[in-house]
Parts: structure tokens; sequence; C-alpha cells
């Protein structure tokens, strides 16, 4: 009960003294700015990485606080439902891609000064990295209908190998 009535008074004691608000809209943070980019990309998307046909289903979930992005290949090759978790932390966009390697890589994204590009770079991985692991992303919007993305996966052997993907807009 102590704790509740000095909670309360706390309350109290910072509402007096919290200057008054203005109705100007607060300045929009880089990662939000990069994370509504992203949602422009919500749709499905049909493209090839090393003459690999690959779809993807871009969407917005989780009441607009997450951007879920699958690919998948015919035949069960790489990738296969492999997915991409885009969220704002903070003031940072932050991606979990769950690999087919068996991990999970983290990575952060930075929107271009052009606004045309989100560059996603490396911060840690969990998992077995024993099947490779997906080090770096980028996605350039050419314009509505289509994109790129280009990556780094660095092999089991720890050579990296720089891929690109083409993708056109289907829905």
């Amino acid at each position: 009960m102590i704790c509740l009535v000095i909670a309360i008074g706390c309350g109290t004691s910072v509402a007096q003294t919290t200057p008054p608000t203005t109705n100007a809209p607060a300045a929009q943070s880089d990662a939000k700015k990069a994370f509504e980019k992203m949602k422009t990309l919500a749709g499905t998307w049909h493209g090839t990485i090393m003459n690999i046909p690959i779809d993807l289903t871009i969407r917005v979930a989780s009441s607009g606080t997450a951007i879920l992005h699958e690919a998948n290949t015919d035949g069960g090759k790489p990738p296969n439902h492999e997915i991409t978790m885009f969220y704002v932390e903070g003031d940072r966009l932050l991606a979990t891609h769950y690999c087919d390697g068996a991990n999970r890589a983290r990575l952060e994204g930075k929107l271009s000064p052009d606004g045309n590009a989100i560059e996603f770079s490396f911060l840690d991985v969990t998992g077995s990295t024993r099947g490779g692991l997906v080090k770096h992303i980028v996605f350039t919007t050419i314009d509505a209908d289509k994109h790129l993305v280009e990556f780094t996966f660095i092999m089991p052997d720890g050579k990296p190998i720089e891929l690109r993907g083409e993708f056109q807009r289907t829905k």
C-alpha cells in the first residue's frame, strides 16, 4: 500500500511539473522513416537469385509494428520458407533473419541519404553457423513495382559470397 501511495504521489508531482504539450507533431526518427519505407514493399514479388526463382511475400503484421518478409522456392531448395522480421526498437530499425542455415542473425538498418535504400549491418547471431549465415542486406527501391535485394552470405568455410536479386511486384 505504501508503494502505491508513493507511486501516485510521484505521478502527481510529475504531472504538475510537466510542461504543457504543443500540437506540433514530433519529428519522425530515421528508424521509423526506414520502417515506413519498408512498409511500401508490402505485397507479393517474384525474382531470381543465382538463377534460382524466388517468390517473396512481404506483409505488415502485429498491428503495424512488424514486417514479415517470407522467401520461398519450388522444390525445397534454399531459401525454403526463410523469414525475416523487421521492427523498430527505440531509435533503431532491427531485423531478425531466420535462416535455412539453422540460425537467427540480427541486423540493424539505416536509410540511405537519398531514401531509396535501407542497409542492414550485422549485429549478432544465435544458433548454429555451420550452415553459413547472412551478414549484410541492402533493400533498394527502384519504383513501386521493382526492388533489389543484395546480401552477403558467409559460407560454412568463412568465405563471403555477394548475392543480388531483382524482384518484380506480382500483386
